[in-house]
């Protein structure tokens, strides 16, 4: 049941109580006692709406920084990721393997108030070594939304 219910609202957050006991083969009620213990296990982290703020007429800038660190003993990265995330810019922080140690999703207002962010914040943490901050343009396609009506009829066919 579990990985069918998960299945199931992965894409579709909003959907009944009703739909997903039908289409695990349970009941409304063993379906919102799954859904609770899988939210108190943290396997479900939260329920989110994709918004097109471009559509909605809202300026926003986004942007993913490249974040070069020194680890810290004891604790490695940790605890500078733990002091990233606190910030109410920061999205998303992933410690990655490459040329630099964590990539960091951020959203601002515009470019400025991100460059803002990153030079007067960011890049003054103790055991920052370098920040490149790479602003996104234009979205085509976000969270398996496509944002320019794509299909897979349109794609180039290779051989």
């Amino acid at each position: 049941m579990r990985e069918r219910l998960l299945s199931a609202i992965e894409n579709h957050a909003r959907i009944s109580t009703d739909d997903l006991a039908a289409i695990t083969c349970s009941t409304p009620e063993a379906v919102e006692s799954e859904l609770s213990k899988l939210e108190a296990e943290k396997v479900i982290c939260g329920y989110h709406t994709l918004i097109n703020w471009d559509k909605a007429g809202e300026e926003t800038a986004d942007a993913f920084i490249e974040v070069k660190a020194t680890p810290q003993k004891g604790v490695g990265f940790d605890q500078m990721a733990a002091q990233i995330s606190r910030y109410p810019q920061v999205e998303s922080i992933f410690l990655i393997s490459g040329s630099c140690d964590f990539i960091v999703f951020i959203s601002g207002k515009s470019m400025r108030e991100i460059a803002m962010f990153v030079s007067e914040e960011l890049s003054t943490i103790d055991g920052v070594i370098s920040t490149t901050t790479q602003f996104i343009l234009k979205k085509y396609k976000q969270d398996g939304f496509d944002y320019q009506g794509y299909s897979r009829d349109e794609r180039i066919v290779t051989t």
